[in-house]
């Protein structure tokens, strides 16, 4: 299925990404969200470093290890099972359609990396929502998930604009541009 960004997105987008991806160094406790806002899609990137969501950023080296960094797998594929980890308003119909959840130190087989011995993990999530109009707030549960987690970074893109916000505990939700 080929995909439709629209020029405003995909500049928002790439300037919102450029704190993830070109910004500050790895830093533990903190989380960075991208929000974009299109239409009826609301698409959430997120990067973290393994640390926040583990304790540890290396190939799992116990049983217990393993299956830590199995179960943080399956929670961040799953983000709407059991307590979401996003959720929107509900007037909005939002329902998950794509989680991508890239960490290649967690997986089967991989080798631990000795370079500077940081590791993150990347995710995309893809919501659509039926009824967009009512679309206003992201929830967040990843503070509840993931003790570690000390300060959520958003930055969101939407068709009236953009905004960035930093969260801190107890505040879990962000206004979404609209």
């Amino acid at each position: 299925m080929k995909r439709h960004i629209t020029p405003w997105l995909l500049s928002g987008l790439a300037l919102a990404s450029s704190a993830v991806w070109a910004g500050k160094a790895h830093e533990h406790g903190v989380v960075k969200l991208d929000v974009a806002v299109e239409g009826n899609k609301l698409t959430i990137v997120m990067a973290a470093p393994l640390d926040n969501l583990l304790g540890f950023e290396r190939a799992p080296r116990t049983d217990a290890e393993r299956k830590a960094a199995a179960d943080v797998l399956a929670r961040l594929r799953s983000p709407d099972k059991g307590a979401p980890l996003f959720g929107a308003d509900a007037g909005a119909g939002c329902t998950l359609g794509k989680a991508e959840v890239v960490a290649p130190v967690l997986e089967p087989g991989a080798k631990a990396d000795a370079k500077d011995g940081h590791a993150d993990l990347d995710a995309t999530y893809e919501f659509a929502c039926a009824s967009p109009a009512q679309l206003s707030t992201l929830n967040l549960g990843l503070f509840e998930a993931y003790q570690r987690i000390k300060r959520i970074e958003v930055q969101v893109v939407g068709p009236k604009g953009q905004a960035k916000t930093t969260l801190r505990r107890p505040a879990s939700s962000v206004k979404l541009v609209r």
